[in-house]
Order: C-alpha cells, then structure tokens, then sequence
C-alpha cells in the first residue's frame, strides 16, 4: 500500500483559501490624502495692544478699540483655519 501524505491532499484546498482571501481583501492605496495648505493669517499669532507705562483716558480708549479690532482680525484666522481643515476632511472622507 502506497502512503497518502496529509500535505499532499491539503495543499490545493489551503492554496485556494489564500487566494480567494487575498482576492477578496481591498487593495493598499498609494495616494497620498489630500492636504491644504493653511493661510498665512492662520498661521500668524495674533497680536494684542498693550497700555504705556502712564496710561491716559485717550491711552485706555485708544487701546480697547485696538484690541477689540485685533481681537475680530484673531477669530477671522482661527476661522479661516478651521475652515481649511474641515474643508481637507471632507476631501479625505471623499476618496
């Protein structure tokens, strides 16, 4: 009597599962996700007035104009830079 190996009647049935595993997986993407570049306002810090050492009433009004002025200029960028990134997001979601 000849001796039937186990390896040799189960080799074409693991074979086949590897293929058909592999066929069935998705294959790797090679590109790279989209990415925006951030406006330059956006990457800026932002800058705040101060008061002189010997404020005045003219210093103290002066200043809150300033700042409120700055302040609205600030959440502009911040603005802008959440917009980009929920803008490159949305791209990414896409693909």
């Amino acid at each position: 009597m000849t001796p039937t190996y186990l390896w040799k009647a189960a080799g074409p049935t693991v074979c086949a599962a590897m293929i058909a595993s592999c066929a069935a997986s998705p294959p790797t993407s090679t590109v790279a996700p989209a990415r925006l570049t951030l406006p330059q306002a956006a990457t800026r810090p932002c800058a705040l007035a101060t008061l002189p050492a010997d404020p005045t009433a003219g210093d103290l009004d002066a200043a809150y104009v300033l700042r409120g002025a700055q302040i609205l200029a600030c959440d502009g960028a911040r603005r802008l830079a959440v917009e980009t990134l929920l803008a490159e997001r949305a791209m990414q979601d896409r693909h």
